[in-house]
């Protein structure tokens, strides 16, 4: 236990920094709070209609094939750090693993995957779905339900 003071004080200044800030915050801080100012903050926008609304499978396939080609070049960097050693047959398991990830790319896009626009939804075709036009901004005013 010799060598845990220093941590301990760390922790310990860390947590009186962090609820510190916090105290002080709240007796100096002013105490005004208006309809807006209580609003929940979502990204500048403010908050109207259901934030249960459904979204289209397809985000979520554009979501998953991001985040599987975003991993696979992830490992570029260890593969090239060790490139010198891997040598030859490092440079072919490469390659492999390149053509792999084209013929799923080409895949993916044969099948329409990347086509996210409300033409290739099947629900806007088949008339389920409003037309695309200009975004129209519902005004909306604070404390009030309009």
């Amino acid at each position: 236990m010799e060598g845990w003071g220093g941590v301990g004080l760390m922790v310990l200044l860390g947590a009186v920094v962090g609820l510190g800030g916090l105290v002080i915050s709240n007796l100096l801080g002013p105490k005004n709070p208006t309809p807006e100012k209580l609003a929940a903050y979502e990204c500048g926008m403010p908050p109207v209609g259901d934030a249960r609304e459904r979204q289209s499978v397809k985000f979520y396939l554009i979501a998953m094939i991001f985040l599987l080609f975003d991993i696979e070049i992830a490992f570029l960097g260890p593969w090239a750090m060790s490139l010198r050693q891997l040598a030859w047959p490092g440079f072919i398991q490469i390659v492999v693993f390149f053509m792999i990830l084209v013929v799923g790319y080409v895949y993916v896009w044969r099948k329409g995957v990347l086509d996210w626009g409300p033409e290739s939804d099947p629900d806007y075709v088949r008339g389920h779905m409003p037309p695309p036009g200009p975004a129209k901004v519902k005004r909306y005013q604070y404390g009030t339900r309009n």
